[in-house]
């Protein structure tokens, strides 16, 4: 199929579906075919239209907020795809045929209704930013840790309780966000992941937190809404997000040890993930995505 015939397929499925699954959507082939982008979110959409397929150029999906629980078997057509939004759908599986897409670095799967992650999610090679939170995973997929180039994980609001010792071996790990979960004891493993910059447990049930001072690399830590009478005890620089966090670093400034009164504004990308990261200039380095901006 020529590319333009393509085009006029695509956008005649796009601005009147037979099904009304998808309506409503910009049929501008001229934006799409510049930005490389096509958005269907917010469509009620059920069974994503095969034509749409045919976009082959496209690297930037957004099919957020509808009601999908599978992708048809033509969607791996769609050979440069580099952002995937696929959350607040109704998957209860990691649809596999994503799992070959080897151009992916971002994968959005979060509010959805997962619990595994497939053996085969391991393909996705570049893959550098994964969102898997608000969904029903309560144990951490392994899967994961084979996977060199991610450096940004969120699974919040999961019913986690404990974390494998081999998540050590997740060595490029920069942001982990594990808030919302059902943690008791703080993660031992977290003790060993030296690199990670950014890291959330706000919303557990951890009673105590140990020394983490060692974590040199560590910028940001969210700890709030924990029974733990005491914040964590961490490096000078590194902002802490919880309650104490603002009387220990008063404590630390009288000291002249720190003045880090314009930090506090930094809560807002531990919940925006990647999206702060991006426009947050001191944590640029956690970009997912320095190309694709």
């Amino acid at each position: 199929m020529k590319m333009g015939s393509a085009f006029q397929k695509v956008a005649s499925v796009l601005s009147c579906s037979p099904d009304d699954e998808l309506s409503c959507v910009s049929t501008d082939m001229d934006e799409v075919m510049a930005d490389r982008m096509l958005d269907a979110c917010h469509k009620k959409i059920k069974r994503l239209p095969v034509p749409i397929c045919s976009f082959t150029h496209v690297e930037k999906l957004y099919i957020s907020n509808n009601k999908l629980r599978e992708l048809p078997n033509e969607f791996e057509q769609l050979v440069n795809l580099k952002i995937l939004a696929l959350d607040f759908n109704k998957f209860e599986d990691v649809p596999k045929v994503i799992c070959n897409m080897q151009n992916l670095t971002r994968l959005y799967l979060g509010s959805n209704r997962l619990m595994t992650i497939p053996p085969e999610f391991r393909n996705l090679e570049n893959l550098r930013c994964l969102w898997i939170e608000s969904n029903y995973f309560r144990k951490f997929p392994k899967q994961l840790i084979n996977m060199p180039s991610l450096r940004s994980l969120q699974m919040g609001d999961n019913k986690l309780k404990t974390l494998p010792e081999d998540l050590v071996r997740f060595i490029n790990l920069r942001g982990f966000w594990l808030y919302g979960n059902r943690f008791e004891d703080f993660p031992k493993v977290l003790l060993k992941m030296e690199f990670l910059e950014i890291l959330d447990v706000d919303k557990n049930k951890i009673t105590e937190f140990p020394n983490m001072e060692h974590l040199s690399r560590l910028k940001l830590l969210s700890y709030d809404h924990n029974p733990a009478k005491r914040p964590p005890s961490v490096a000078d620089g590194v902002t802490l997000v919880g309650e104490g966090a603002a009387e220990l670093r008063a404590a630390r400034a009288l000291e002249g040890e720190e003045n880090d009164e314009n930090q506090e504004p930094l809560h807002s990308i531990l919940k925006n993930g990647s999206m702060g990261l991006e426009t947050e200039g001191n944590f640029s380095t956690l970009d997912c995505s320095q190309e694709e901006t």
